[in-house]
């Protein structure tokens, strides 16, 4: 069994149609090996595949390091280690991320420049249940630990996201859906594509001239998800 650094936190249909998804993501990626697997949903609501066949182990290194690995409850994360987690909440002094156990990360370990983590949060597009890659810094109750910071290519990562034309980011919606909600709007020769963050996490790349507020704007009464622009 791998369970995966992304959430399945929708319920009813909507919980289904991102499992048949899930499902048929994890075929893309380990589809090829001599493996058989089923998709399931942690009590705290992280994806977790169980796999088996004589390439079980090739496709659980390949669906962790797709999708990044929650290991916290399989002896727990290392210090100096990069991992991914979800982002959990964010508050004046900094943000949680579940990682199997919370992981705080302060305000000056994000390296993302000047302001508060809630400003932080609103110029990056950040929504809740994004999965993002940290450093452990080791357990906070001892007095030699250091820090938890975002990892490098995080950072990299989201400044990436600030040099393009915009995006709008969501959350609670499948790759599909999204896509879906942006043609309905009208809105598909706006944008680029959707890139996937995670299950229930994507990001829609604005084409050049688009306004990321107006395209939110223009969705947000189809999508029932949290949105945020990145501009």
């Amino acid at each position: 069994m791998v369970v995966l650094a992304t959430k399945c936190y929708v319920e009813g249909d909507a919980r289904d149609r991102a499992l048949d998804g899930m499902d048929s993501l994890v075929a893309n990626d380990v589809g090829e090996l001599d493996v058989d697997w089923q998709v399931g949903v942690r009590d705290d609501e992280f994806v977790q595949v169980d796999v088996t066949g004589e390439d079980a182990p090739v496709a659980r290194n390949v669906l962790g390091e797709t999708w990044g690995e929650v290991v916290a409850h399989d002896g727990g994360l290392e210090a100096g280690e990069t991992y991914v987690g979800t982002l959990e909440s964010w508050d004046d002094v900094g943000i949680t991320l579940d990682a199997g156990v919370d992981v705080f990360v302060p305000a000056d370990e994000l390296g993302l420049g000047v302001g508060s983590p809630e400003q932080v949060v609103e110029r990056f597009g950040l929504v809740q249940h994004l999965p993002v890659r940290f450093v452990y810094g080791g357990d906070p109750g001892d007095p030699d630990a250091d820090q938890s910071r975002l990892a490098d290519a995080e950072r990299d990562r989201l400044y990436d996201w600030q040099r393009g034309d915009g995006r709008v980011n969501v959350n609670s919606a499948t790759r599909g859906e999204t896509r879906a909600t942006v043609n309905r709007a009208g809105h598909a020769q706006d944008i680029v594509t959707v890139e996937r963050l995670g299950l229930l996490e994507q990001s829609i790349v604005c084409a050049e001239g688009t306004d990321p507020p107006g395209l939110l704007a223009a969705i947000g009464s189809y999508l029932p998800a949290e949105m945020r622009c990145v501009v």
